[in-house]
């Protein structure tokens, strides 16, 4: 059973996201509190930490020229043992120039492992059965921070463990898991030789679009939403946590689900209802004035953007098959923009009006809405649009 195991290429899939989140989840969580109590960080320090932990994902297109050297499989456990060390060193370096470095070199292994692992994923998996896998390798990545959670739970209520001692745990259990898969799976060919060269194809450049937007949602749900939860209903760390638990647990129910009725309904009418939902949802960010409909709101936030599957299994179709790898590591980048000016721009916002915030959002959602009606309901390579003729 083992070795068939090392023969699947949707188990490598599984074990490259679960590794993945399972490290960044819990550098994530601890953060605020490691930089504050132990760093002594201020609002500048941390504000350039975020920023620094952007850029790799703003610079992922460069996989394009690392894997002209290295194969895609490898250079996904080379990511994976990137993003260990640097989760691992994070909690020796308690500096503002040490965080700054250990940051730098755990975003470079997780932004690499994410744009190769979604790659792959659009490479190996079938295009019919693709959104139910994807769905289901969703559930298992809000597990692994389930599982994430209560491990440093434990830890730090029950036995006191020092912040680099967490860090290390994670961060050498990706490691070790990226060299036991290095060692073990069978290195898988590419049924199509992938276009090494970096090309921003027209035939995508509603893909491109969507892709932008959807990178801009998600900074201001990232940014905002849960910081508005903070000021305005004096939310405490407690009751985030709570809140993430209930996330990360409605999503292993609902990613499976959301990806069979993808896989039944299509990509058209399913970013419908997401880019919809969204628009609904920011509106009620702006003039939210109760707290359980706050938190209904960041729940429902949460479920939708699990649709994003939708987004990934469109460009499968539409793309020519040796475009995946480069398209996909150029649409990282695009996704990527907005996380490099726009928290800054919306900070400035935020200090006018934070239902302003959420009223641009909500105006990014109906944009992608709109957008959404040439999404075809059968997208196929050469109908990428409606605007296009059948062939």
């Amino acid at each position: 059973m083992i070795k068939n195991l090392f023969k699947s290429r949707i188990a490598l899939l599984y074990i490259m996201s679960i590794s993945m989140v399972f490290s960044f989840s819990a550098w994530m969580s601890l953060l605020n509190n490691y930089v504050i109590e132990v760093a002594s960080f201020n609002g500048s320090q941390i504000g350039i930490l975020q920023s620094l932990r952007e850029i790799p994902g703003f610079l992922a297109f460069t996989v394009v020229l690392v894997i002209l050297f290295i194969a895609q499989q490898r250079l996904a456990y080379l990511s994976m043992i990137t993003l260990g060390v640097g989760v691992f060193l994070t909690g020796f370096y308690p500096s503002a120039t040490g965080l700054y470095i250990t940051t730098v070199i755990m975003s470079i292994g997780f932004h690499y492992l994410e744009t190769l692992n979604q790659s792959l994923s659009l490479q190996w998996l079938d295009k019919q059965k693709a959104p139910i896998i994807l769905g289901k390798i969703s559930a298992a990545k809000s597990f692994a921070s389930l599982i994430a959670f209560v491990v440093i739970f434990i830890m730090m209520k029950f036995y006191s463990v020092e912040y680099k001692y967490v860090y290390a745990f994670f961060g050498l259990s990706t490691s070790i898991v990226g060299i036991i898969a290095w060692i073990g799976f069978e290195h898988f060919k590419d049924d199509v030789v992938q276009e090494k060269k970096l090309v921003i194809k027209k035939e995508y450049w509603l893909f491109y679009i969507l892709t932008f937007f959807a990178g801009a949602r998600r900074q201001i749900f990232v940014v905002f939403a849960g910081f508005l939860l903070v000021e305005k209903f004096g939310v405490d760390i407690h009751n985030m946590v709570i809140l993430l638990f209930v996330n990360a647990s409605l999503n292993i129910y609902f990613a499976p689900k959301i990806g069979r009725f993808i896989a039944k309904v299509g990509e058209s009418i399913t970013l419908k209802i997401e880019y919809i939902g969204l628009v609904l949802v920011f509106i009620s960010y702006a003039f939210v004035e109760n707290i359980y409909f706050a938190f209904f709101l960041y729940i429902v936030d949460h479920i939708l953007f699990s649709m994003a599957i939708a987004l990934n299994t469109y460009f499968q179709k539409i793309a020519n098959p040796k475009d995946i790898s480069t398209a996909n590591a150029v649409s990282f980048t695009i996704n990527h923009i907005a996380a490099v000016f726009l928290p800054f721009l919306l900070g400035m916002v935020w200090l006018y009006s934070s239902s302003l915030v959420f009223i641009i959002g909500a105006a990014i959602g109906f944009l992608s809405f709109m957008l959404s009606f040439l999404v075809p309901y059968k997208p196929e390579q050469g109908f990428e649009t409606t605007l296009k003729i059948r062939k």
